[in-house]
């Protein structure tokens, strides 16, 4: 087998790249003006519009047949005692070469654009224990009120009455009411879907995803429903240019609480609520149980509920699943890998402060 030439340009092409990746993530005033706000909407937009009609995700089938043909060549390369595995070698980084250049180009270039907070006029600082323990307070109040206007009883759990097509529908609308504030956040052409692997989301602990290569949201559609309108908020924060994870999850709570629907509320606040929590459980375990004891019954019932769907699923090897996606978020500006999830809080005070 002979080398191509155009393996070898691409293959050439894979450090070049990684090299401008890296001056580019410097650069957070130029990514944000032309990438973020520039030229990345329009990116975003196009293949949403290409490819939001389909009811299954074209990005999982893209996904399965890479994994595919790439166990395919190497089944034959040990088959015939890695003959041309050279040849082989540099294809492989030519394709290697394609999936960068589309990851950085479709999307992941957002990676490094200003911070959310600077969006959105929000003041964001290192907060003092008052004032998370202000907006927790906050918070479970506003809970509990939602709740017992759901279920008319503080005992009861609720019992979210749409399917997770019917939860999609109603994403556009909710991101219509942030717009309105918030003009830079508007959401049109939506592309969510179930994922296709939501049985392996549950066993690596994910409950959803977003494809940087086609742009189409995915969700776990195991997931129990009171956390789905915020999931897939968060996953549409992904869709239009928020690539850190604390950003995306402020931008899901942000939606759910300007939804007009009162389960959407609901799983915003629950949002809020289980992250703040944990941070008072970090720096003060008496007071997280005093705090616990004000929050209505039937709420602990269902997040008790959501406990124990994501123990069923425990395994060994999720532990270094998540060791991998770690490594991925340091690469790409999250210097606290998976707990940049709970900087979330940041952002939650400083809304709740300027509120």
């Amino acid at each position: 087998m002979k080398l191509k030439k155009k393996h070898v340009i691409l293959a050439t092409l894979l450090p070049i790249q990684f090299f401008i990746v890296q001056f580019l993530s410097q650069k957070h005033e130029f990514i944000e003006q032309y990438y973020s706000s520039g030229i990345y909407p329009y990116i975003s937009r196009f293949f949403r519009i290409l490819l939001g009609w389909l009811p299954f995700s074209l990005g999982d089938i893209l996904g399965f047949t890479l994994i595919i043909l790439f166990i395919r060549q190497v089944y034959i390369l040990i088959k015939n005692k890695l003959k041309n595995i050279f040849p082989k070698l540099v294809q492989f980084i030519a394709a290697l070469s394609v999936v960068y250049f589309c990851f950085y180009m479709f999307w992941g270039l957002n990676y490094f654009r200003k911070p959310l907070a600077n969006n959105l006029g929000l003041q964001q600082s290192k907060y003092t224990t008052e004032q998370l323990i202000r907006t927790t307070k906050k918070t479970i109040e506003i809970f509990n009120n939602i709740h017992f206007n759901i279920t008319k009883n503080d005992t009861l759990k609720i019992n979210v009455p749409y399917s997770s097509s019917e939860i999609y529908a109603k994403v556009p609308d909710a991101y219509k009411n942030v717009a309105i504030d918030y003009p830079q956040l508007a959401y049109k052409n939506t592309a969510i879907k179930n994922s296709l692997v939501s049985l392996f989301q549950s066993y690596n602990g994910t409950a959803g995803y977003l494809n940087p290569i086609t742009g189409e949201a995915q969700v776990n559609s195991m997931l129990p429903k009171a956390g789905y309108p915020a999931t897939t908020c968060h996953e549409v924060a992904h869709q239009i240019g928020w690539s850190a994870e604390n950003d995306a999850n402020f931008l899901g709570f942000l939606a759910c609480i300007y939804s007009d629907d009162v389960y959407f509320n609901y799983s915003g606040y629950r949002m809020a609520f289980r992250y703040c929590m944990r941070e008072i459980r970090k720096r003060d375990k008496e007071l997280y149980k005093e705090l616990l004891k004000t929050v209505n019954k039937g709420i602990k019932k269902e997040l008790n509920d959501n406990y124990l769907f994501w123990k069923k699923y425990e395994n060994p090897i999720e532990p270094y699943l998540k060791k991998g996606y770690n490594s991925y978020l340091k690469a790409n500006n999250q210097t606290k890998g998976i707990e940049s999830y709970s900087y979330v809080v940041d952002l939650l005070i400083a809304y709740f402060e300027q509120k």
